[in-house]
Order: structure tokens, then C-alpha cells, then sequence
């Protein structure tokens, strides 16, 4: 009897998709996934549709539909894209359709129940890659690709190398999981991980929230991650039961083989780590907080997919509370779903935003997504988002800078940026 090689989290996934056995990286085949999820932009797959005349969809339980980038509606054409959106998931019967108010599609579908471990997922964003946080594959592609596997149900995948990332330590007061991921980014690069599977792994990781492991896995989209992956233990199945109502025999967890093959191991002990930022205009462009200390700022975002769940919310209302946005600076704050805004105003986390002064928008991408919060020339933003792109918030002559909600809650209340064991209690870091 032959015994099958130590597989890889990867492999076993594409292999659970495809019906394939003994794959390899570099192997393709043809997956079928479990979930495709398309967001504001799903007009497009309907008009393709359209000219092609197809009228029935391989398994309509299997689309997500989420329009989150430009929500509500800013001008005549986008409310005419939700209109067809609307109408097109009424007319084919999709009931994981969530309109405007919902928030941000990765962490809609996660919140729903729609994201469980051995999963493979695809959606039109590059941060799918989020999705390996309850231990599932999930990868961007195209709005063709989706529409190929609407009607197919299938698309090609290459299966990728894997890389273990381990993590150990535990980091001082004012670090937190995306200092770690910029710290990360900026010593691999924005191709340091080009297809490859990131597994996370260590005492730090395992120790983290869903949450904070969904900020490990959608930053590992800016090292060129294909896909991420967090091992579900027990902190996955809480998470599922209470936040997801997903009971544990609904679904099949996939854990790598010891002794599987990586392409490298990479080691980070965030013992003593100091908070990072991203300096424009790439996110590898990282640097300490205290190469930076006091720029000057004009505006603070507090979103996106990667920093706007409700313990990012928490810890800026921790960090703001008794204090005051600074004079001549925009903080904006938008919760990353509705679900979020719910509990954060329940909690008095938004009652504590709003009182240092921040403004609070409606869930979704918001500013992330060019959606509000734009620059004028000169103009300076810190922003919890993944990526600061230069235009991307407007003006090609502003700046973006990116941190943790901790570094961005006390740079709001200075109007530079800060180190946030500065108006914090804590021991200060300074190497």
C-alpha cells in the first residue's frame, strides 16, 4: 500500500475542490468552489451574461453577491448598477444577496456563515486572501472568472508553493497584529510570497482573535499571497458558533501534514516590537513609528477590511477616550459591517468616537475604496487601510500613510503621527 506524501494545507484544498488526489505545486486543474463572491461591480458578470444568453447559473446557492464599494449609491450610474444587481438576484432566486447597508463583503460573508474551514472561495477582490482566517482558501480573481464559474461552476487553479510564517512572542502595549503584517511586508516585499499559501503559525498567531487573524491573512494579499491560512482550533469554532451560527459537524477542517513540503520557513519574534508604518506610496515601504513621528496630518480613516472590525473599533475608542481629535484634522470611521456598527454602538464604543470627534459613516469600504474621504494637493492621510496607493484617496499630490487603529486613534488626537504608548498607559518602546 502506497502512503500519500505529507500534503500541505494548500494542496488538500485544491485537491477537496477538484476531486484530485497526489497534486503538486505548479499542478493545474479545474476546482469547483464553494462560495463566488462579487461585489458593487457583479454588473459586469450580469451584462456578460446577458450577451452570452444564459439564463440558468450552475448553483445559485453558491453566489454572494455584496455591494460594498460604492454604498449608497453617489451618482445615477452606480444606483443603476445596484438596480440590475437587485433585480438580477431576484429574478435568479440568489438569496446570499446583501445590499447597501450591509458592510463590507469578506467580513458580511464571514459574519453569515458563508466562510467555513476546507472551503475554497473566490471572490472579485484581492483580499479573499481574509477568508484563511477561518482556515478556508480564499483567492481574488476576475469578474470573468466569476462569470465562468457561474455558469460552469468551475474555474483553473495552478496549486501554489507554500510558505510557513511563524510568529512568537508577545508584543509590547501599543502593538498590535497589523504592526506585526506591516513589519512582515516590509522585510519580504510586495512579492516576497508572489502564489504562494502563507500559513500562519506560532505562539502569537494561535493566540489571536478571529479577528486579529483576519488582519494577518488579508495583509498577506500585499507579499503576493495566491492564498492564507490560519489552523481553526478552538478560537475558529467559538467564532463560527457565536458569530457565524455555524455548528462544527457543518463543515470539514484541513490541516497541513507534518512533514509537508514548504518553500521556506520564515521566523519573527515580536517581542519588542515597535508600531510600523507604511510610508507612500507602497505598503513595503515600512518603516518605525518613530522615523515618522509628527507628520503632519489632515485627515485620519479609520476602515477597511483589514482594521475595521469591532476590537479595531474598541481599541481607537480606548485610545481616544478623555481626548479630543486635534483641531484641523478629519478623523472619518467606518465600521467594517452593519453588524459591527450594531455592537459598537451598543457597546458606547461609537458614543466614545464621536465625542473625541470623529465622524461615522455608514458600513462598507468607504474611503478604502475611493468611496468619501478623498484629498485635495498636499493633503495628508494615516489610514488603517491596506494599501496607500498614491490617488488612491483622491488627489495624486496627497500622501497616505498606514497603521494599526491604535497609532492612527493617537495621531488623530496629536494631528501628527504618534507612537500610541504616547497618550496611552504603557511602557514606551523605542527600539
Amino acid at each position: 500500500m502506497t502512503t500519500a506524501a505529507p500534503r500541505t494545507f494548500a494542496q488538500k484544498a485544491i485537491e477537496r475542490a477538484s476531486g484530485e488526489h497526489g497534486l503538486v505545486p505548479g499542478q493545474i486543474v479545474d476546482a469547483f468552489p464553494d462560495v463566488y463572491m462579487s461585489h458593487t461591480a457583479s454588473w459586469r458578470c450580469i451584462r456578460t451574461l446577458e450577451k452570452m444568453g444564459v439564463a440558468e447559473l450552475y448553483d445559485r446557492d453558491r453566489v454572494a453577491m455584496v455591494m460594498d464599494h460604492i454604498s449608497p449609491a453617489m451618482n445615477a450610474k452606480t444606483a443603476a448598477d445596484h438596480q440590475l444587481c437587485r433585480a438580477f438576484a431576484d429574478r435568479m432566486g440568489i438569496r446570499h444577496f446583501y445590499d447597501v447597508n450591509a458592510g463590507i463583503a469578506h467580513i458580511v460573508l464571514m459574519e453569515n456563515g458563508l466562510v467555513r474551514p476546507g472551503q475554497f472561495i473566490i471572490g472579485t477582490d484581492s483580499h479573499s486572501t481574509i477568508y484563511g482566517a477561518l482556515g478556508a482558501f480564499g483567492t481574488g480573481v476576475g469578474f470573468s472568472e466569476i462569470t465562468a464559474a457561474w455558469v460552469t461552476g468551475k474555474l483553473w487553479v495552478k496549486v501554489p508553493e507554500s510558505v510557513r510564517i511563524l510568529i512568537d512572542g508577545e508584543l509590547p502595549a501599543g502593538s498590535y497584529a497589523k504592526d506585526v503584517m506591516l513589519k512582515l511586508i516590509g522585510d519580504l516585499g510586495a512579492d516576497g510570497l508572489t502564489y504562494c499559501s502563507a500559513e500562519f503559525g506560532g505562539s502569537y498567531v494561535t493566540s489571536r482573535s478571529v479577528s486579529e487573524r483576519m488582519t494577518f491573512c488579508n495583509l498577506a494579499m500585499e507579499m503576493g499571497a495566491k492564498n492564507a491560512y490560519v489552523a481553526p482550533d478552538g478560537e475558529t469554532r467559538r467564532y463560527l458558533g457565536e458569530q457565524a451560527g455555524v455548528d462544527a459537524g457543518a463543515y470539514e477542517v484541513l490541516l497541513p501534514d507534518t512533514g509537508a513540503t514548504y518553500r521556506e520557513t520564515v521566523r519573527m519574534d515580536a517581542s519588542g516590537l515597535m508600531p510600523q508604518i507604511a510610508v507612500p506610496h507602497t505598503v513595503d515601504n515600512v518603516v518605525g513609528v518613530d522615523e515618522v513621528a509628527g507628520t503632519r496630518l489632515d485627515q485620519v480613516f479609520i476602515g477597511s477590511c483589514a482594521n475595521a472590525k469591532y476590537d479595531d473599533l474598541a481599541i481607537a475608542a480606548e485610545v481616544l477616550a478623555g481626548h479630543k481629535v486635534a483641531r484641523g484634522v478629519r478623523m472619518v470611521v467606518t465600521p467594517a459591517s452593519a453588524a459591527v456598527m450594531a455592537k459598537a454602538s451598543a457597546s458606547g464604543v461609537l458614543a466614545t468616537l464621536i465625542e473625541a470627534g470623529a465622524m461615522i459613516t455608514n458600513a462598507g469600504c468607504g474611503a478604502c475604496a475611493g468611496n468619501g474621504g478623498a484629498m485635495a494637493d498636499g493633503e495628508v492621510t494615516l489610514s488603517t487601510a491596506n494599501r496607500n496607493f498614491q490617488g488612491r484617496m483622491g488627489s495624486y499630490a496627497s500622501s497616505i500613510y498606514l497603521s494599526s487603529p491604535a497609532t492612527a486613534a493617537a495621531s488623530a488626537i496629536r494631528g501628527v503621527i504618534t507612537h500610541p504608548a504616547d497618550v496611552m498607559t504603557g511602557e514606551r518602546i523605542t527600539a
